[in-house]
């Protein structure tokens, strides 16, 4: 939820940011009359009201020759009053139903759409020359199906396209990587947390994800409730209603979860393997920290993930999202992606956002200050998810097809240096 009295005294920053992001401008025009239409029917209602209990007051007072009048003038208010409150429920509900529609305040992102990315910088090295090597690189599939630890065959066969088994040394690496992560955040203060993968209606949209894109989101009708695609969707609704105290620092969490994407717009893309799933596993970093403290956390939840990056030794680039490839939550978002040799070009496999005090607004999320209480800004980024094996099958395969394990990985998979077919 944006900061209507921000939007009210200054609206020119929120026509920039639905501009940068190829958004309707004219909805700042629409949110602001009927902010004003909310605030006068409020007003009537009230001094309504004030009339009602003055009237009633004076029923008591009054003569029997007068009390009549009165009565029937405290009738007719009574009337008025109900009849404005109404109105004034009414006029709320349309402020807050266009309010839901605006996507965060933009902070530094560039303007554009999917194309306008910015890189920042590439690290980890060249990608590797495999021509140079002598050989033509294998994809992720038939590395994983060579080394039995990939079955995306059967994986249709029992839950439909784009479901798959990891078996072996594949299960383990997920879980390498997984663990790994948790190691990393637990060095950096995070809480680790196992969270629902089911929320209700109130925490999904609290987070921003019920809105042009709920179409990737799968539904339980008869519970009412959604498969999260993140954990950062149970985080965020974790201190819902609540009031924090972060005097000591921002408070960090690293949910570890199954995650669920219909990847409904996705149909035709990336359809070969463990790219584009149904089902993975992530662990996802989480911050709620004060609002002045944000930048620097975005900047401390990517230098992590860079952490794990260099850790599976990938080569990566460093992108700055631009405003219209944002989430309607995101304020800023940076992501990694890693090379991917067979298809030559760069996969994204982290991504960190400032939503700033947008979902916090949505979900009564605060802190006390000396001046009352006020929203708090909440973080997000991935540390580990089941696409990085496809990027680290990929950049560290040999050529008898047999893929060599990160160093950094090895301490987690019992000292295993390769991950060959007969070791499967």
């Amino acid at each position: 939820m944006i900061d209507l009295r921000a939007l009210r005294d200054n609206p020119e920053p929120f026509r920039a940011s639905q501009r940068a992001r190829g958004a309707d401008v004219a909805l700042v025009d629409r949110i602001l009359a009927a902010d004003e239409s909310r605030r006068a029917s409020l007003g009537a209602f009230e001094s309504l009201r004030a009339e009602q209990k003055t009237v009633s007051k004076s029923v008591g007072k009054a003569s029997p020759e007068e009390r009549p009048a009165v009565l029937a003038r405290a009738k007719e208010l009574a009337e008025r009053v109900k009849a404005a409150e109404a109105a004034a429920a009414e006029a709320a509900a349309a402020l807050d139903e266009l309010a839901g529609q605006f996507h965060n305040l933009i902070d530094g992102a560039p303007t554009g759409g999917e194309e306008d990315y910015v890189v920042l910088r590439h690290e980890g090295g060249q990608p590797r020359d495999f021509a140079a090597e002598g050989f033509t690189p294998a994809d992720h599939l038939a590395l994983g199906e060579g080394l039995d630890i990939i079955d995306t065959r059967r994986g249709a066969k029992v839950s439909g396209s784009r479901f798959y088994f990891l078996k072996g040394w594949g299960m383990r690496l997920e879980l390498a990587l997984m663990t790994a992560a948790l190691d990393r955040a637990l060095d950096h203060g995070f809480t680790p947390m196992t969270t629902p993968t089911l929320v209700t209606p109130q925490v999904m949209g609290g987070t921003g994800f019920l809105g042009a894109h709920s179409d990737e989101i799968y539904h339980l009708g008869a519970d009412d409730l959604y498969l999260t695609g993140t954990s950062e969707v149970a985080l965020a609704g974790y201190h819902a209603d609540e009031i924090l105290d972060l005097s000591d620092g921002p408070r960090r969490y690293l949910g570890w979860s199954t995650c669920y994407r219909r990847e409904a717009g996705a149909a035709g893309k990336d359809t070969r393997g463990i790219i584009r799933v149904h089902q993975f596993n992530k662990a996802e970093m989480f911050s709620y920290c004060r609002p002045e403290e944000a930048t620097e956390e975005h900047a401390r939840l990517l230098a992590l993930e860079e952490e794990m990056l260099a850790l599976v030794e990938l080569p990566y680039r460093v992108i700055d999202t631009a405003a219209g490839d944002l989430g309607s939550s995101a304020a800023r978002k940076f992501d990694c992606e890693a090379w991917l040799p067979t298809q030559e070009r760069w996969m994204e496999v982290t991504s960190t956002s400032n939503c700033t005090t947008f979902q916090a607004r949505r979900l009564a999320v605060r802190e006390r200050r000396e001046s009352g209480t006020s929203p708090v800004a909440t973080l997000n980024g991935t540390l580990a998810t089941t696409r990085w094996m496809v990027a680290i099958l990929e950049n560290h395969q040999l050529p008898d097809g047999s893929v060599r394990v990160p160093e950094g990985l090895r301490p987690y998979l019992g000292g295993l240096e390769a991950i060959t077919a007969a070791g499967a």
